[in-house]
């Protein structure tokens, strides 16, 4: 069952990277700008000589900034087509002593205990066994270590409307987070932070490649930072960031 899911994931993710099929969600991926930043610069912050594991090594990945940065990275993948490519990017830049790449189950990683002070994924859990995903991050993090990870929620029922009018997009398997998932990643770390974006602000996405779209973008963003410190309406949003410290391992 695990393997064919697996299989699932790994077919579909070489699809990813050879067809351009994603490209109407493109509008949204841009709204999702300035939060994807933030994610980019918690991972980024003081990560020289950090040894640093990255999930998912797609277009967008961190690992070649890390590396540039000092970093020593090693990005996994399910799909062997993505570690193709990230390979080739990697030796056209020459970063390959600071970089590498391997096909790997993130839920049954062939890794040392405690080997990386950091872990961070972008759109990566949400495919995963979050129980099993996050066993192995406990195992392969230092005791002082950080995870940090950017992901989509899946409690507001607009986003899922248009998610099940999309299913060509997705994989069968995924499953945006739920607060179940955040309670359960919080209770493994002795710290946590998990900041909301992106619920008034998807409405920008409509006006995407038109004059004016940074400031409405803008606009929209600062009322989304008041509303969405709500309780009751942050898990509303499109995106968690979620910053992880000082794993439990066993827990």
């Amino acid at each position: 069952m695990v393997h064919t899911r697996l299989q699932r994931e790994a077919e579909f993710h070489d699809h990813v990277f050879t067809d351009d099929f994603r490209a109407e969600a493109s509008r949204f991926y841009a709204v999702a700008s300035k939060s994807k930043g933030l994610y980019r610069k918690r991972v980024l912050h003081a990560c020289e000589g950090l040894d640093v594991l990255e999930y998912g090594c797609g277009p967008g990945s961190c690992a070649f900034d890390l590396a540039r940065r000092g970093a020593h990275v090693t990005g996994i993948d399910i799909s062997p087509g993505a570690i193709e490519l990230a390979r080739a990017q990697a030796a056209s830049e020459g970063l390959e002593q600071q970089i590498e790449f391997e096909v790997m189950n993130a839920e049954a990683l062939p890794l040392a205990d405690h080997r990386f002070d950091r872990i961070c994924g972008s759109g990566i859990l949400h495919h995963l066994d979050v129980t099993r995903a996050l066993a192995e991050i406990q195992r392969v993090l230092r005791p002082d270590g950080d995870a940090v990870f950017f992901e989509p929620l899946g409690h507001n029922p607009l986003i899922n409307w248009y998610r099940r009018r999309t299913p060509a997009m997705r994989t069968v398997d995924e499953h945006p987070l739920m607060a179940s998932d955040l309670r359960l990643l919080a209770a493994g770390f002795g710290r946590n932070r998990f900041s909301y974006h992106h619920l008034i602000s998807l409405a920008a996405a409509m006006w995407d490649g038109r004059p004016g779209f940074g400031l409405l973008t803008g606009l929209l963003g600062a009322l989304d930072r008041c509303v969405l410190t709500l309780p009751w309406i942050r898990r509303q949003a499109w995106i968690v960031i979620a910053e992880l410290e000082e794993p439990r391992e066993g827990s």
